[in-house]
């Protein structure tokens, strides 16, 4: 088990033993089997972590003795602490994820998940620049010194194509085919997909490429797209930290993150009259009930613009 855990670049569980084994098993399954990221496999050893404490301190002898009434109780454990609804789905489906992996193995006989009630999320719409925004912060990389070649170059492709922040942070110049217009990128569960990326974004990966980035190269530099100073790859947080100091200076009110680029290009895409299932394929939602939430956004916007500018809307009687 150590050594598949080695593999998978996780630390063992902190759970109590008589509960870690199990939990080390079932990481370690899901990143070989699943092929799930670093972040939602540290996800799932945290909140196994969690519920094994609380187990362990109810006196539950291991896995195989949890009864529902019992993961029932940890539940409403977390909810009365005041813990979000967003978190506490979260945790389940990761528990309920594990209950099922331990029937598959024959450690035990039953789902103890299987009638537990998840909380009921009501889903936000996300907000997202108009693209007078976008226009302003594309243009707040001023001058042709490196790091703002490197800054207009990332955030035009942030814009064009829709990437998640750890998929862009992880870009290596081989996946992009700049004269044909796209790339490749390996998403939630390396699943790969190509993504087109627009005009002006490889306009501005091409300066860069050539005027930038070569500034940025240290002697153990790799073949990674986006460097920093050091030569490294730049990180989610320092990419996070470029797009919001940009944002400032673009003088945008609104908080400005990476995804909100990537709401703003599928919710663009729709307005302009794409295929909903082509902007599911651009993202790399696993399901079109995802990508379905940028439908609302824009039934909004409609709305909102009815209930601006239509005559009627503003006769009084």
């Amino acid at each position: 088990m150590a050594r598949l855990l080695k593999g998978s670049r996780l630390s063992p569980s902190k759970a109590p033993a008589h509960y870690a084994s199990d939990i080390d098993a079932f990481i370690a399954f899901m990143d070989l089997e699943r092929g799930l990221s670093r972040n939602t496999r540290e996800n799932y050893q945290r909140d196994l972590d969690q519920a094994a404490a609380f187990l362990d301190k109810h006196k539950v002898k291991d896995w195989r003795a949890v009864s529902e009434d019992q993961a029932s109780a940890w539940l409403r454990d977390l909810s009365e602490s005041g813990m979000a609804t967003a978190s506490l789905a979260r945790k389940l489906t990761a528990v309920r994820v594990f209950a099922r992996f331990l029937v598959r193995e024959g450690l035990r006989p039953d789902d103890f998940t299987a009638l537990l009630a998840g909380p009921k999320i009501s889903r936000r719409l996300p907000e997202t620049l108009s693209a007078e925004e976008v226009t302003q912060l594309m243009k707040a990389p001023q001058g042709g010194d490196p790091p703002s070649l490197r800054d207009r170059a990332l955030m035009e492709l942030f814009y064009s194509s829709g990437l998640r922040v750890t998929e862009l942070a992880s870009l290596n110049i081989q996946h992009i085919d700049l004269e044909q217009g796209f790339l490749r990128v390996f998403g939630k569960g390396s699943k790969e997909r190509v993504v087109p990326v627009g005009g002006r974004a490889c306009d501005a990966l091409k300066i860069y490429l050539q005027s930038g980035r070569p500034h940025f190269v240290k002697q153990k530099t790799g073949s990674q797209l986006f460097l920093s100073n050091r030569g490294a790859a730049l990180s989610r947080v320092r990419l996070w930290m470029i797009v919001q100091d940009y944002a400032k200076k673009a003088g945008i009110q609104k908080a400005v993150k990476p995804h909100l680029l990537r709401h703003s290009f599928a919710t663009h895409l729709l307005s302009g009259g794409a295929d909903l299932r082509a902007i599911q394929e651009m993202l790399g939602h696993a399901s079109i009930a995802t990508t379905q939430i940028y439908t609302s956004v824009e039934s909004k916007r409609l709305l909102d613009h009815h209930a601006k500018f239509h005559p009627r809307n503003k006769i009084k009687v």
